[in-house]
């Protein structure tokens, strides 16, 4: 998330006395990691790695493929919380090791640094093409991040670092193969759903600190109706966007999409609940499963 500026007298501008002491202690490994949002981390992670799984390479080719965007999804995380420092301690978020204290700012920074630097050298050994396709959705993400987070456009760089994601995988095989279009296509549905359902339970807040992403503008009733929409898109474009039949799992697979996304919309309305990007996930995990089971090409 970006930084918010925050109106004059409002919250702290300056990190809590105990951030500036636990610059000269060891760093807790568990605080470092919590500030690197580790859940969303690593499911997009394994879900990149079971797609480069999925087209046959061996563990070499698909491991290389995870790492690149695990180390991406790190800089992401890490520089979501060093960037929303000053919203996140005037919001009183014991949740966030910075905004507790419990982690210094330059920590964090150089830790999102280095994984930023390890991310490229990675993407680019995956190819040329595929290297700058994935380097592109970090962008989004960073940009998320910076900016974009307080307008409307804020599902865009969701959309894009999502959308991109298929397309790192294929142009890292020989001959660089776009993906299909229907894989793209899902991907980037994925990505607004994403988007939409983690900022609900945030939405009262992030208006209090003066964010207007496109999920602040609709308000918590639409934002749903609209996270529904594109997750169940996604879940229709997988099923019938590849040629053929859909057969008894693909209908199974639209039926269990079905099922999370209304899960996830019955907790949308808790304003303290992850669950709906937990499952939100967990959708986008069924989704790739059912790609995987139905055996699908991916360009």
């Amino acid at each position: 998330m970006p930084t918010e500026a925050l109106p004059p007298g409002v919250g702290r501008t300056e990190p809590p006395a105990e951030a500036a002491g636990a610059a000269r202690r060891p760093v807790p490994a568990r605080d470092l990691l919590l500030a690197a949002h580790p859940v969303p981390a690593f499911a997009v992670a394994g879900l990149a790695t079971a797609l480069a799984a999925a087209t046959g390479r061996g563990p070499a080719g698909w491991l290389l493929v995870g790492a690149a965007v695990l180390c991406g999804q790190l800089c992401i995380g890490w520089s979501n919380d060093v960037i929303d420092l000053r919203r996140d301690l005037a919001a009183a978020r014991t949740d966030k090791p910075l905004a507790r204290g419990a982690l210094a700012p330059a920590s964090a920074t150089a830790a999102a640094c280095c994984a930023g630097a390890a991310c490229v050298p990675l993407s680019l050994a995956c190819g040329s093409a595929a290297g700058a396709a994935h380097l592109g959705g970090v962008a989004a993400g960073l940009a998320y991040n910076a900016r974009l987070k307080r307008t409307r456009w804020s599902w865009l760089p969701y959309a894009l670092a999502f959308g991109l994601l298929p397309a790192f995988v294929t142009l890292s095989l020989p001959g660089r193969p776009w993906p299909a279009w229907w894989l793209v296509a899902a991907a980037a549905l994925l990505g607004v759903g994403a988007h939409l359902t983690n900022v609900l339970p945030d939405i009262d807040a992030d208006l209090a600190a003066g964010v207007r992403g496109l999920p602040q503008r609709l308000g918590r009733t639409r934002s749903r109706v609209l996270a529904a929409a594109a997750l169940l898109a996604a879940s229709g474009v997988l099923v019938l966007g590849p040629s053929g039949p859909a057969g008894p799992i693909g209908w199974a697979g639209l039926a269990g999409g079905c099922a999370l996304t209304a899960a996830a919309l019955a907790r949308a309305g808790n304003p303290v609940s992850r669950a709906p990007f937990l499952l939100t996930v967990a959708l986008s995990a069924a989704d790739l499963l059912l790609l995987l089971l139905r055996g699908a090409a991916l360009h």
